[in-house]
């Protein structure tokens, strides 16, 4: 008769059987010190595309990661079968540490924050000018993802031979923002590939956009013409039409030393995971001003000590309603 509780002992207790003996588990994992290092290029249905050195190669996470992930632009450490031959795979066994994430959740009310890119240098934030027209509210929120990731922004506005930019800079003169602005006889002759690409020279860069707005037109025009996208119409009304960008990717640029991720055309930038003590960070001229703030200071309340250090003449007042502007948006709805 079996006994229960306090009264077993070492002979009640029983060994699941398995076919190398009853040994016991052990949490002790392999350091795989001989791993080789690679970037990921794309992933797709638990299938990840990495560069290792010079080849491309098929990979799976390794069940001892668990549920962590590996997304487009990570470093990883990868084991196994490397020489990128068909139906050959090999293992993901250490994500490296990030040097910065592009994050965003589905809405502003989702809790589950996703990593889009990893390791970016810049985020090149694409609007077109006219057809579809400009979203300040989308160019916000997608700064402040920006920020609060690590990443330094980059406007890129399409179209200019059916709108003027001035009006939209203007919105963003304060913030310092490199931009380039482009039209559509420039993109398809050339001249803005030249352009843009004076931004992207060996930085890793992450284009995101609306959908329409000539995204994934313009990396074309950036990569090798063998890595190039399919692109589609799509509606600069509804949205509607063939979104053909429907997973990140990542790129070379063509004759230099940098990578472009194109990134699945957005409709919201959700805001939820920002915090906005990290957010400060890209405003060096407000930051030391922050020391007086009460405890989580939302930067935009009576208590804040911002206004003293504007008011010191520490920074332009224009600075911190870009910030406060920006913050803002965080707690409005888009179409608000």
């Amino acid at each position: 008769m079996r006994r229960y509780g306090k009264h077993t002992d070492e002979d009640d207790i029983r060994s699941r059987p398995n076919r190398k003996g009853n040994r016991p588990r052990t949490n002790i994992r392999p350091k795989h010190e001989d791993a080789s290092e690679g970037m990921v290029l794309t992933v797709d249905r638990g299938r990840l595309t990495c560069l290792v050195e010079d080849r491309i190669v098929m990979a799976m996470k390794a069940r001892e990661l668990g549920r962590k992930a590996a997304i487009v632009g990570d470093r990883v450490a990868i084991v196994g079968d490397l020489s990128g031959q068909k139906d050959t795979l090999a293992r993901i066994v250490r994500i490296e540490p990030r040097t910065s994430v592009l994050r965003r959740t589905a809405d502003d009310d989702d809790p589950y924050e996703r990593v889009v890119v990893a390791n970016a240098d810049q985020l090149a934030i694409v609007t077109a000018l006219a057809d579809p027209e400009p979203r300040p509210r989308l160019i916000d929120r997608c700064l402040v993802a920006a920020y609060d990731g690590g990443l330094e922004p980059l406007l890129v506005l399409t179209k200019s031979d059916l709108a003027p930019p001035d009006k939209l800079l203007e919105l963003y003169g304060d913030l310092d923002i490199p931009y380039v602005v482009t039209s559509r006889e420039e993109l398809e002759n050339g001249d803005a590939a030249d352009r843009v690409r004076e931004q992207l020279d060996g930085k890793i860069t992450a284009f995101v956009g609306h959908s329409g707005v000539g995204k994934t037109t313009l990396v074309n025009a950036l990569v090798p013409v063998e890595r190039r996208r399919l692109t589609g119409h799509v509606n600069a009304v509804t949205g509607r039409g063939r979104h053909t960008t429907t997973s990140a990717l990542a790129l070379p640029l063509a004759g230099d030393d940098g990578w472009v991720i194109d990134t699945p055309g957005v409709r919201s930038f959700g805001l939820h995971h920002v915090d906005p003590s990290r957010v400060i960070h890209a405003f060096p001229d407000l930051e030391p001003g922050t020391e007086g703030c009460p405890r989580a200071c939302s930067h935009d309340e009576p208590d804040c000590a911002l206004d003293q250090w504007v008011a010191d003449g520490h920074a332009d007042p224009a600075r911190l309603y870009s910030l406060r502007r920006l913050l803002a948006t965080r707690e409005r709805k888009e179409g608000d």
